[in-house]
């Protein structure tokens, strides 16, 4: 197959790779102990400033995130706070309104209380006076009577008797009344 090589350069690449490994294995060992020692503190201040500045830029995307959710609720507050004045103001509007029609019929329920007062005050005056004619009427509608009758005719009438007094004063007239 391939070429036949003598065992012995075979073992001598191995042998020339394994020693390189060990030797670059070693310099880097000793060569990265003395970078250590000549490393700059102005280095390890750098790599401390970015990581710093990976952290702050990691925490200003959640504020801003958070910001921006904020102002979307801020946004849907303000709009409800916007509703619900405008509802305040509607209903205070209309109470203004129920307190004018309220006022208005106060004062409309007084004047038709005093205009029926009157009108009572009215009413029982005009029923004495119906009263009264009734009675004046049935006085004479009983006079009239008793003068058809002939009870109560003065001209006839004796006005006193031996005694001096009139006749009709002691005793009871005999008066009737008949519905009309």
């Amino acid at each position: 197959m391939f070429v036949d090589l003598p065992q012995e350069l075979i073992l001598y690449t191995i042998g020339a790779f394994l020693l390189g490994y060990l030797l670059s294995s070693v310099f880097s060992r000793l060569g990265s102990r003395y970078r250590e020692r000549k490393r700059d503190p102005r280095d390890d201040r750098i790599r401390e400033l970015e990581a710093e500045l990976r952290i702050a830029q990691g925490s200003s995307e959640k504020t801003i995130s958070q910001i921006e959710r904020l102002e979307e609720q801020l946004k849907e507050a303000t709009i409800g706070i916007e509703r619900r004045d405008n509802v305040i103001s509607d209903q205070a509007v209309k109470l203004d309104r129920a307190q004018m029609d309220l006022k208005e019929s106060v004062i409309k329920t007084r004047e038709l209380r005093s205009e029926l007062t009157e009108r009572a005050t009215e009413n029982v005056h005009a029923e004495a006076k119906i009263r009264e004619v009734e009675t004046e009427l049935s006085v004479a509608q009983a006079s009239t009577d008793l003068m058809a009758t002939g009870v109560l005719d003065y001209s006839v009438a004796p006005d006193k008797e031996d005694g001096g007094a009139p006749v009709n004063e002691n005793q009871p007239a005999k008066v009737s009344k008949t519905a009309t």
